[in-house]
């Protein structure tokens, strides 16, 4: 099976910005972002993993990152529309990673509240996918995640369009997720909800790993603290994302201005 859709398109010669809505425009700059994000924070695995978001007003439509390009080089306009049965929507010349297709075609066609997916590769984040208990509650930061924390076991690489209805399942109606063997995954209403959430299950992974590397007998959190973290965050939710994806944004645009074009 082929691991790239959609090379054979005849790219487009206008430019991509003057093709689509405004409100296509803004979520493509938000996506371009949130690549630049991952590139800057060193989660990249060269040009594998993919972020994507459903496009709005464009029922089955997604954008997903070029295959080929670094995540430091995405820009809006690189990105790809794609829809789910796997048609290349408005090509720019890129093709389109299929194992990201199975991924994101799976929680896009099921989950209507996710309009951005993210799915990484880091080597906490799969350091902890490869441990028997998971996410441990040993920081406030992996009690925040566990509040909604899912797992789906390893199948192999997503190349096989079955394994979709077993990632949903698996999902359910949670906002985070550990690919065994694999990575890591979040779901949000918008970038960047589905970034902070990213940004507290790698940083949990990170904190746990360096727990169990300390040699020394590690204290997990009472169910009642558990239970507690989970109440706050229930009432406060989306807070976290409101607060800093505006400093985010500024901190872009101060080192990385050519997402936007």
């Amino acid at each position: 099976m082929n691991v790239v859709i959609g090379l054979v398109n005849k790219p487009t010669t206008k430019p991509i910005r003057e093709q689509v809505s405004a409100a296509e425009w803004q979520a493509r700059v938000d996506l371009a972002a949130c690549y630049r994000l991952v590139a800057h924070y060193r989660w990249d695995d060269l040009i594998f993993t993919h972020l994507s978001i459903r496009v709005p007003g464009e029922d089955g439509h997604f954008l997903i990152n070029p295959y080929g390009m670094m995540f430091h080089e995405i820009t809006a306009s690189s990105l790809v529309k794609i829809d789910l049965d796997a048609n290349i929507v408005l090509s720019n010349g890129y093709g389109v990673n299929r194992a990201g297709f199975t991924i994101h075609s799976a929680v896009h066609s099921a989950r209507h509240d996710a309009m951005c997916v993210m799915h990484l590769h880091t080597a906490d984040g799969a350091a902890v996918s490869a441990q028997r208990e998971g996410l441990l509650p040993l920081s406030q930061t992996s009690m925040v995640v566990l509040a909604s924390l899912a797992y789906h076991d390893y199948e192999g690489g997503a190349l096989n369009l079955d394994e979709r209805s077993r990632i949903v399942a698996d999902f359910g109606d949670k906002t985070s997720m550990i690919l065994r063997n694999h990575g890591t995954m979040t779901v949000g209403g918008t970038v960047a909800e589905a970034f902070t959430r990213m940004w507290f299950l790698e940083r949990a992974c990170n904190i746990q790993v360096r727990a169990l590397a300390g040699n020394r007998d590690v204290v997990a959190a009472s169910q009642a603290a558990q239970d507690t973290v989970k109440q706050q965050i229930k009432e406060n939710g989306g807070m976290a994302a409101q607060t800093a994806w505006p400093a985010l944004i500024r901190m872009l645009d101060s080192k990385y201005p050519d997402f936007r074009d």
